[in-house]
């Protein structure tokens, strides 16, 4: 299956996009993956802190990393959760692939300019006469980010697939 696929199962899965139509959620898929690549194929500004903490992991919730103040929190229990469900499905990833990953994704959130995807994405919420208010596309900054992070961290599967895996879809 491939990542435009992938991104149109989320796209599917957010709740207010479940009346939209296959061509419109495979447009913004592309979109959004496409916005992925570009930012990966730019410069780093520098370096970023790292920080390992357990945990990661509760009722119905996996938080592999987050960004906050200016580093990025890596949960080594949601890490180790995500290596056992590459194993049984027999992808081959490394922890440290993963980790990289995670560190991208949090990097590709601190980069992207949301204004400007929501730009290329052209999604219309409000329209009176020549007026016209763009919307916002929510996941396609999540599609965005886990395109960065496959080509920023190397790692054998698409993030996408290893998403949908975590969610229950493949």
């Amino acid at each position: 299956m491939s990542d435009v696929d992938l991104a149109v199962r989320l796209l599917r899965a957010t709740p207010t996009h479940e009346n939209r139509s296959d061509g419109q959620l495979r447009t913004w898929a592309e979109i959004a993956l496409a916005y992925g690549d570009e930012l990966a194929d730019d410069e780093d500004s520098g370096e970023i802190q790292v920080v390992e903490r357990e945990g990661g992991v509760s009722d119905g919730e996996l938080l592999i990393a987050e960004h906050q103040r200016g580093s990025v929190i890596v949960y080594t229990d949601a890490l180790r959760r995500v290596e056992k469900l590459a194993r049984a499905r027999g992808w081959p990833i490394t922890r440290e692939a993963l980790r990289r990953a995670a560190v991208a994704h949090e990097l590709a959130h601190h980069r992207l300019d949301v204004r400007e995807l929501n730009r290329r994405l052209g999604h219309t919420a409000f329209r009176l006469g020549p007026l016209r208010v763009r919307g916002h596309v929510a996941g396609a900054e999540e599609i965005a980010a886990h395109r960065f992070a496959h080509h920023r961290s190397g790692l054998a599967v698409s993030p996408l697939l290893i998403t949908t895996a975590l969610a229950g879809g493949n």
